[in-house]
């Protein structure tokens, strides 16, 4: 059985690491060859990795809670329930400090000076 959110994470974690698809392949065939359109087919959710691949692409985009991040358990208890958009727009604030003035003036929360 397909589990959706592989493509949907892997496809996230491979932009925020500033990977292309081409530099994945070739980091993935140094053990064993993957095609550039595999990986398109992962993202995209016609295919998956096995079990071994997808571990190298969990070392090589630097997710640690596989099993949170791919939606077999949980996500650590938080004082809100954030959907995984709402997730995903807090890690990309965090990750880019020089945007984070001019989202807060988007936002309203920071007048322009």
């Amino acid at each position: 059985m397909k589990n959706p959110l592989i493509a949907e994470r892997l496809k996230f974690y491979r932009k925020k690491n500033n990977l292309s698809i081409p530099q994945v392949s070739e980091t993935l065939s140094e053990i064993q060859p993957v095609a550039v359109k595999t990986i398109y087919g992962w993202e995209s959710g016609h295919t998956q990795p096995d079990a071994d691949t997808l571990m190298r692409l969990c070392c090589i985009y630097h997710i640690d809670d596989i099993l949170e991040i791919f939606g077999y358990k949980p996500p650590k208890k938080t004082v809100f329930n954030l959907t995984t958009q709402e997730k995903d727009l807090i890690i990309a604030y965090r990750n880019h400090p020089d945007m984070q003035k001019a989202v807060r003036r988007l936002l309203e929360f920071e007048k322009e000076s």
